[in-house]
């Protein structure tokens, strides 16, 4: 059986969505294995164009199975809101098509609150969060104190949990945020207006997944933000609250003892960032906001301003390495068509000396960029669908990547739609 990752190399917004709507025609079973709404995966194809937070990014094509595993944050107030809007627009999502596992806890409207308050309290140390939750959220996966999707369906355990839950979170609440106590209405409402409406996509996703490994069946395995994010290996502490990296694909799953045959890592041809934390080669002013207007490039979940660099040699090499990566895929290379000159982070220069590799997260913040510069292409590459359409400045900026980050560019996008890809 082939299985394949897909996985963002530095800090999200590469354009996985893109490449996993892409690739999920040659595969049966397309798996969210971690992380919640707090980030979104935008594709562009035949149906429209949609923002996708929750949802597995294989629901546009038929015959394929889409699962939320055990270790997403799953959100039933925002994936019902998901799925209604992707079902109003003509994509059918139904229980054959989308399968929750009944081990994935559920995400709970306090969590979006102590976000929120946690965020206020920090202030100008804050850490730049969605204020969807996400970090509470895993705080309390890992405090044994969450509710499992599958105890939707023995709802005498499931009040009694909640009741013992709601009373320790409002200690918290009015305690140290001096925020209103949940009451167990609250929660019947929340229960019937979204949980009951998500519970028929629960089911044991990991006795499906045995069966389809029997089966020969092929999996592909969708991560969400970058390795840069990762909670152990990216910029502690601005990083999200869970494992974004290949190796935690099968156990996040729900099946731990699969392992990707390929790992595909999605670089962005130039940096983009969403959020706080250090950012080596960020651009400012006049040049900066010319490349985030030439790439559209603002948050999908929040609509914010992503912050926009150079392509980062030194954290793209770095990623690579920590994601796995058996190859690679460059996302909106066309967007570079109007510069002269392509700057590049070739290298980062800390304390007065030069490295090429990537510094423990307290060095970062006085990291400095040593920037190199690519020759420019000047030409609308939009078209090209064959490595030879490409004009010989954009093969020597793609094959500078390749040479530089030690990984095989295979696939390289000229447009956000499905078919704009040039592969190698």
């Amino acid at each position: 059986m082939r299985n394949c990752a897909v996985v963002g190399i530095n800090w999200g917004d590469e354009g996985k969505g893109r490449m996993v709507d892409l690739l999920t025609n040659d595969y049966d079973i397309v798996v969210r294995y971690q992380g919640g709404g707090n980030a979104g995966h935008t594709v562009i194809n035949d149906k429209g164009k949609f923002a996708l937070h929750l949802l597995p990014s294989g629901v546009f094509r038929d015959n394929v199975v889409n699962i939320l595993g055990n270790g997403v944050a799953l959100d039933p107030e925002n994936l019902w809101k998901e799925i209604e809007d992707v079902s109003s627009r003509g994509v059918s999502i139904t229980p054959h098509n989308l399968k929750i596992s009944d081990r994935a806890s559920l995400l709970m409207p306090w969590h979006r609150d102590l976000d929120g308050l946690e965020e206020a309290r920090l202030a100008d140390k804050k850490y730049g969060s969605t204020k969807q939750g996400i970090a509470p959220f895993y705080s309390d996966k890992y405090q044994k104190k969450t509710v499992m999707a599958g105890e939707l369906f023995y709802p005498n355990k499931l009040h009694t949990h909640l009741k013992d839950l709601m009373d320790w979170k409002n200690l918290i609440l009015t305690g140290v945020y001096g925020a209103e106590p949940y009451t167990m209405e609250i929660l019947e409402k929340w229960l019937e207006g979204y949980c009951s409406k998500i519970k028929p996509f629960v089911c044991d996703t990991g006795a499906y997944l045995r069966d389809a490994r029997i089966n020969g069946k092929s999996i592909l395995f969708e991560a969400q933000l970058g390795a840069l994010r990762d909670l152990d290996y990216g910029i502690y502490p601005y990083t999200t609250s869970s494992n974004t990296l290949a190796s935690f694909a099968g156990l996040g799953a729900g099946a731990p003892y699969i392992r990707p045959d390929e790992v595909i890592g999605v670089v962005k041809a130039y940096s983009t960032c969403v959020g706080e934390g250090p950012f080596v080669g960020e651009m400012s002013g006049e040049e900066a906001e010319k490349l985030r207007e030439a790439g559209a490039e603002y948050g999908a979940k929040t609509g914010r301003p992503r912050r926009v660099g150079p392509i980062d040699i030194v954290a793209t090499r770095y990623g690579v390495e920590v994601q796995g990566a058996t190859c690679i895929a460059i996302t909106k290379l066309d967007v570079l068509s109007y510069m002269d000159e392509i700057p590049v982070c070739a290298k980062y220069r800390i304390n007065g000396d030069i490295t090429d590799r990537f510094p423990f997260p307290a060095l970062l913040e006085s990291a400095k960029p040593v920037i190199e510069y690519a020759r420019g292409w000047k030409c609308d590459i939009s078209s090209a669908r064959k490595w030879e359409d490409l004009p010989a400045a954009a093969q020597q900026y793609i094959e500078m990547i390749e040479q530089s980050v030690g990984c095989p560019v295979k696939y390289i996008s000229v447009g956000a739609e499905r078919d704009s890809i040039v592969i190698r």
